[in-house]
C-alpha cells in the first residue's frame, strides 16, 4: 500500500509478559482490597464475625481468575518479595518504554500480529479445558503495548485453516492514536471484504 517497511529488533520484548503480568496482579490487588463487604462491592449474607465475612464475602464474590490474581499480587507487594518481584518489573517497564522510544526514532507505527495463535475457541478460556499457563502466554503480543502505555488497535487479516481469525496490530505513539486509526482504516478500505467463518464469526 505504499509503506515503507522497517526491521528492527527487539530483545526487551522477552521481559514483557512477566513483567506486565507482575505489575498488573499487583495493582489487582490493590485496587480491589477495598472490596470488602464493609465498604463496596457484594457482601456475604452468612458469616460469623468480621473477619469470616471478609473472607466469604471474597470467596463468594470473586471468580477464580480474579482471586488467582489478588493472591499473585499480594504476594509480589509482601515486604519480603517487593524488591524481588515489584521493584524490578518497575525497573523492566522503564527499558520497555525506552525500546519502544528507539524503534519509535525508525518507523512511524509497528505492525505485529496480536497473538501467537489464531483465535480460541468460542467459550474455551471459561471451560474446564483451559490452559491458564497457555492463556496467560497468548498475551505476549499485547502486552509490551499495555505496559508502556502506548495507543494500539487490532484488525482481522484473514482465517487459518479451521475458519478462526487471525489478528493483526497496529501500535502507535503515544498519543498518536490518530494514526494508526487511520492505518488501520485505509487497510480496511483496501481489503474491503467481509470473513464468514464456519464459527459463525462475521468480521
Amino acid at each position: 500500500m505504499g509503506a515503507e517497511i522497517v526491521y528492527f529488533d527487539f530483545p526487551e520484548l522477552k521481559f514483557a509478559l512477566p513483567c506486565y503480568y507482575i505489575l498488573a496482579m499487583a495493582e489487582a490487588s490493590s485496587n480491589l482490597g477495598r472490596y470488602d463487604g464493609i465498604r463496596y462491592g457484594y457482601k456475604a449474607e452468612h458469616y460469623n464475625g468480621t473477619h469470616d465475612m471478609i473472607c466469604r464475602t471474597r470467596s463468594e464474590g470473586f471468580g477464580k481468575e480474579v482471586q488467582r490474581r489478588i493472591l499473585m499480587g499480594t504476594y509480589v507487594l509482601s515486604a519480603g518479595y517487593y524488591d524481588a518481584y515489584y521493584k524490578k518489573a518497575v525497573n523492566l517497564r522503564g527499558a520497555i518504554v525506552e525500546a519502544f522510544d528507539r524503534a519509535f526514532a525508525l518507523c512511524d507505527a509497528i505492525l505485529a500480529p496480536t497473538a501467537p495463535v489464531t483465535a480460541f475457541k468460542n467459550g474455551y478460556l471459561f471451560s474446564e479445558e483451559t490452559d491458564q499457563l497457555e492463556a496467560y502466554l497468548s498475551d505476549i503480543c499485547t502486552v509490551p503495548v499495555n505496559a508502556a502505555g502506548l495507543p494500539g488497535v487490532s484488525i482481522p487479516c484473514g482465517v487459518d485453516k479451521e475458519g478462526l481469525p487471525i489478528g493483526m496490530q497496529l501500535i502507535g505513539k503515544k498519543f498518536d492514536e490518530k494514526t494508526i486509526l487511520n492505518l488501520a482504516y485505509r487497510y480496511e478500505q483496501k481489503e474491503d471484504k467481509y470473513i464468514e467463518t464456519k464459527w459463525g464469526v462475521k468480521l
